[in-house]
């Protein structure tokens, strides 16, 4: 069993009947030198520091009981994913309905609009209308670009290579 997958079944007791879940768990400088291992927590109202540190305190001792990582040193960091973390579980969609999500699919073309609804098996952006180009060179490049859908459009999982949240300071 690798790292993350010990790391992984430790957690399971601090994760509150399945109320929090593990987005990302990384494990960095294995080959001498200090360990970093940093977790990535959420749920689906979010995460407070204070669940943070209390988590990564009893998991930090549970850790060096264990001589987790031998007589090499190591720091643990828990946090939730942030903002500019990429969407990754359905879950974390759920929790950004009405925000503005931009798409990469899997084929490399974009979509950006505002996340209307999540399902099992697909989402469903709102992708409004590009603005038309005031310059002659501008329109031309309109024309050999790929026309975009427009209005609510639904999104398989499958079809998703990454989707970020964009943020707004309007």
């Amino acid at each position: 069993m690798d790292d993350k997958a010990q790391i992984t079944e430790l957690l399971q007791p601090h994760l509150n009947d399945g109320q929090l879940y593990v987005v990302d768990i990384q494990v960095a400088g294995r080959r001498g030198g200090r360990i970093k291992v940093t977790i990535l927590l959420d749920s689906d109202a979010g995460i407070t520091i204070e669940e943070c540190a209390g988590i990564s305190r009893k998991l930090g001792a549970q850790m060096d009981e264990l001589n987790f990582f031998g007589e090499a040193p190591f720091t643990l960091e828990v946090s939730s994913p942030g903002i500019d973390h990429p969407l990754l579980f359905p879950r974390q969609y759920v929790r950004n309905v009405g925000r503005t999500v931009a798409v990469t699919l899997v084929d490399g073309s974009t979509r950006k609009g505002t996340l209307e609804s999540v399902s099992d098996d697909h989402i469903v952006l709102d992708i409004e209308p590009e603005k038309k180009a005031k310059s002659k060179k501008k329109k031309e490049a309109d024309l050999i670009a790929e026309v975009q859908p427009v209005g609510p459009t639904p999104i398989s999982f499958e079809q998703i290579k990454k989707a970020n949240v964009e943020i707004s300071f309007k």
